[in-house]
């Protein structure tokens, strides 16, 4: 079964910050990873709320255009959710972002075989108005 701590890490509107990313003082990432050294923003915090605060101290919280999608089969639902995000994951880091914002986790199922489907948007965190995907 879900906890219900994973289950809001990864719902629609999550923010998952690569560890060691640098941020201003005030904003601080959970204790645990979620999956491959990310970590969800501490008092879980909106894109908009986390954005006012990066601006307030002077950061850009950068949003990239294009979707990413992957899926992942199988028949116990976290598991699929954890291949599914990593695999999100992976295509951020080839972005050279070091952030990303969840759209969507969804159930479906082809002949039978149930799969998740994890949709999110890369984000990256950075000082300086100028992207260096750092």
């Amino acid at each position: 079964m879900v906890s219900q701590r994973e289950s809001r890490i990864i719902a629609p509107g999550a923010i998952l910050i690569k560890n060691g990313t640098l941020l201003p003082e005030p904003l601080e990432l959970e204790n645990d990873s979620v999956a491959t050294g990310w970590a969800s923003v501490a008092n879980n915090l909106s894109g908009h709320e986390l954005e006012k605060r990066l601006a307030t101290a002077g950061w850009t919280f950068f949003y990239m255009a294009g979707s990413i999608r992957a899926n992942a089969f199988g028949f116990e639902r976290q598991k699929m959710v954890n291949a599914a995000l990593k695999r999100v994951i992976a295509s951020v880091q080839l972005q050279r972002c070091n952030c990303l914002e969840i759209d969507d986790v969804a159930t479906h199922s082809f002949l039978g075989i149930p799969y998740v489907s994890v949709s999110a948007h890369a984000r990256h965190i950075q000082k300086g108005m100028v992207f260096s995907g750092q």
